[in-house]
C-alpha cells in the first residue's frame, strides 16, 4: 500500500453476490482495491431496509477504520438512505464524497430542492457522472466536478457491424422506467418485413417480465424474442457479441453504462432520445435517436440500420470511438486524485460540517 493511499469507506448496493450486476461504486472498489488500497464496503445485505440500517451503522462503527466515504445518490427513496448515512458521517466526523447517480435525479431536485441542496452542500466534493447531470444539477452546488462511468474495454472486444444482420439485443433490468415493452412494438412492426429477425431482451425482472413476455404472445411474436433473464456482468459481452443491433428503449435515463457497452462492441445503437443521451450520442453520428415510447421510430431506424451497410459501418465504428476515452485506466487516476484530495481536506481544516 502507498502511504499516499487514504483508507476508502464506499456506501452503496453491492449486490454481485446475491445476482445482481456489479454497479459503478463496487466496480470502483474492484478497481481501487486492485491498486493497493485499503477498502470497505457497505451494503450487500438483502433486503432495504437491512441493507440501510447496514450502512449507516458501518459509517459509525468502522470510523476509525477509515479516512473518506464515497456515497452513492439516486432519487426517490434511495435519497433518503444517503441522506440517513451522511448523517451518520457527520457525526462520525468523516469527509465524504457524493456521486450522483440516475436519469430521474434532477426532476426529484426540482420537487425537493432545500433537501438537495443542503445534501451536496454538506459534501466535501460531489461527482456527477455525465454533462447531463453536471449541468442539471449544479444549480444546487456550483463546483461540482465530472468523472465519468467507466468500462473495461478490453472486456469488450470491437467487431465492426458492416453489414449488420437483424439480430437485436435488449439489456436492462424490465422495469418500468426502462419500457422493455417498447422493444416487443417495435418487433412486431419489423417482423413484416424481416421475418427471419429476432431480439434477445437480457435482465433480471423488476416486475416488467411478465407483461413484457405476455405483450410478445399478444402480438404474435413471442417466438421470435428469448429471455435468458439476467447474467453475470462477464458475460454481457458475449451476449452483444451475438447480436449487431442494440435497442436502449428506456423513458428515463443519464449515461447508461448497457449502451456504453454496446458501443465498445461495435453494436449499432438505436435509443430513445431521453435525459442524458442527447449528452452523449450524436444522432446518425454515433447511433440513431428517436422519440420516447415511439415503437414505429425505432423499427423505422432499425430498417435503416438494416437497409443501408454504409450508415450501419459508420455508426458502429463512431460509436466505439465514443467510449474509448471511457476506459479504467483514464478514469481511474481521477478517482485516487479525488479521494486523496478529499481525505486530506480535513487535515486542512476545508471539511465542513453538518449544513443542516
Amino acid at each position: 500500500m502507498n502511504a499516499s493511499q487514504p483508507s476508502v469507506l464506499l456506501v452503496g448496493n453491492f449486490l454481485s453476490a446475491l445476482g445482481g450486476r456489479r454497479g459503478v461504486g463496487e466496480e470502483l472498489g474492484y478497481r481501487l482495491r486492485e491498486k493497493g488500497w485499503p477498502v470497505l464496503s457497505t451494503s450487500s445485505k438483502p433486503g432495504r431496509a437491512a441493507r440501510l440500517l447496514d450502512m449507516a451503522t458501518t459509517c459509525w462503527c468502522t470510523r476509525d477504520r477509515y479516512d473518506v466515504a464515497h456515497v452513492e445518490v439516486y432519487s426517490g427513496n434511495a435519497f433518503i438512505w444517503a441522506e440517513t448515512v451522511c448523517w451518520s458521517l457527520r457525526a462520525a466526523g468523516r469527509p465524504y464524497v457524493l456521486a450522483l447517480h440516475g436519469g430521474n435525479l434532477p426532476v426529484f431536485a426540482c420537487r425537493w430542492r432545500r433537501r438537495v441542496s443542503r445534501l451536496l452542500r454538506s459534501a466535501v466534493a460531489v461527482v456527477a457522472p455525465s454533462r447531463y447531470l453536471l449541468e442539471n444539477m449544479r444549480s444546487y452546488r456550483e463546483d461540482i466536478v465530472t468523472i465519468p462511468n467507466a468500462l473495461d474495454l478490453s472486456a469488450y472486444p470491437f467487431r465492426p457491424r458492416t453489414n449488420p444482420a437483424p439480430r437485436l439485443v435488449w439489456v436492462r433490468s424490465f422495469d418500468r422506467i426502462y419500457n422493455p415493452q417498447l422493444a416487443i412494438r417495435a418487433l412486431e412492426r419489423l417482423t413484416l418485413r424481416f421475418p427471419q429477425i429476432h431480439l434477445t431482451m437480457v435482465g433480471p425482472d423488476k416486475g416488467e417480465l411478465a407483461a413484457t413476455k405476455a405483450l410478445a404472445q399478444q402480438l404474435g411474436v413471442s417466438g421470435q424474442v428469448s429471455f435468458p433473464g439476467g447474467v453475470r456482468k462477464s458475460e454481457i459481452p458475449a451476449w452483444l457479441d451475438r447480436a449487431d443491433i442494440f435497442l436502449n428503449t428506456t423513458n428515463i435515463d443519464n449515461t447508461p453504462v448497457s449502451v456504453m457497452e454496446a458501443m465498445a462492441c461495435g453494436l449499432c445503437v438505436v435509443t430513445t432520445n431521453v435525459g442524458g443521451i442527447p449528452y452523449l450520442l450524436q444522432h446518425e453520428r454515433d447511433a440513431l435517436i428517436v422519440s420516447p415510447d415511439s415503437a414505429e421510430e425505432m423499427a423505422g431506424n432499425v430498417t435503416r440500420l438494416l437497409e443501408d451497410p454504409v450508415l450501419a459501418a459508420s455508426i458502429s465504428k463512431n460509436g466505439r470511438s465514443v467510449v474509448e476515452p471511457f476506459d479504467w485506466a483514464a478514469i481511474l487516476p481521477k478517482w485516487e486524485a479525488l479521494l486523496i484530495s478529499t481525505a486530506g481536506a480535513m487535515k486542512h481544516e476545508r471539511y465542513a460540517a453538518a449544513a443542516l
